[in-house]
């Protein structure tokens, strides 16, 4: 069973450099960003709460590192960069009919950031249980 502190932060051994748990949520968020920003991900219209596509980078990204022996407070940040690419792109690049300040004050509003706190909880826990159980299922075909 691992420590409180394993499983929030991950194991201690050797990491090599960039350390993937810091590389990870800056790539997610220019990922989801630019995929966005040029059309690559699409919304499909509506009253969009969490964007589909921002959501599939983060809970694959946060498997990624669970399988590396990260721990939940990567995978947690992982989500929650790639559904602020989303975020920005939205705000910051869509609503080109308000001011840049509206635009700010839309991108940082409290209820929207929650709904992207609680939907990154999410998506970074179940992305982690995944990567973890396909480590330790893989871990033991290989020492059977």
């Amino acid at each position: 069973m691992p420590t409180p502190r394993a499983l929030l932060f991950g194991s201690d051994r050797d990491r090599p450099r960039p350390d993937p748990r810091l590389a990870a949520p800056p790539l997610c968020f220019a990922l989801v960003f630019v995929a966005y920003a040029v059309g690559v991900f699409e919304v499909a219209g509506g009253v969009i709460l969490v964007a589909g596509d921002a959501t599939a980078v983060g809970l694959l990204a946060a498997a990624a590192l669970a399988v590396r022996r990260s721990g939940l407070v990567a995978s947690w940040a992982a989500a929650v960069a790639a559904l602020l690419g989303h975020r920005v792109d939205h705000y910051l690049l869509g609503l080109s009919g308000r001011s840049l300040g509206e635009r700010v004050v839309a991108l940082l509003a409290v209820d929207g950031l929650t709904v992207i706190g609680a939907a990154a909880l999410a998506a970074g826990t179940l992305g982690w249980a995944a990567g973890t159980a396909g480590r330790l299922v893989v871990g033991r075909v290989r020492g059977a």
